[in-house]
């Protein structure tokens, strides 16, 4: 069986934050893997529609046997699960909770783009990553975190919660 060191980003920004990551962690390290690392948890501001409250995010990694459609409708379950309603793109949130990468895989399938579409266009997603997984190299820009982070044009702020 071949486990995939996969990283995810955890996000709210509705509802008790806190709370809410480390729920969606119980229920990750029960239903996707096993948690190897996380980061600390960060105050950020939101990103795509700016006039909303200010999210927590964290970074996880883990290891996973679930190949990655299976790892996505997890976690898709799992924010369901702890009433996450999609009804507005980018809009406030329980829980989100993003793949950023699984090992070097690139996919683009119309449900799944690996590595994260936008990765490095978010401060909020590169500065925790980094805090886990500063080696890890952005398998279509061939560039490390910090050079991502670098290069990256967001603004937004970006804290130690």
């Amino acid at each position: 069986m071949k486990l995939s060191k996969v990283a995810l980003l955890l996000g709210g920004n509705l509802g008790n934050r806190e709370e809410n990551l480390k729920s969606a962690i119980v229920f990750i390290e029960s239903q996707a893997g096993t948690l190897i690392k996380r980061s600390s948890i960060y105050k950020t501001a939101a990103w795509g529609i700016e006039n909303q409250e200010d999210f927590l995010n964290q970074a996880l990694l883990l290891e996973t046997a679930l190949v990655p459609h299976e790892l996505l409708n997890v976690l898709l379950n799992i924010e369901k699960e702890l009433g996450r309603i999609r009804d507005q793109k980018w809009g406030p949130r329980i829980i989100d909770i993003d793949i950023l990468y699984i090992d070097d895989l690139v996919i683009n399938d119309d449900d799944l783009k690996i590595p994260h579409p936008y990765l490095h266009e978010r401060k909020f997603s590169l500065v925790p990553l980094e805090e886990l997984s500063p080696d890890w190299i952005h398998p279509i820009f061939k560039k490390n975190i910090s050079t991502l982070i670098a290069e990256c044009k967001d603004q937004g702020k970006v804290a130690i919660y």
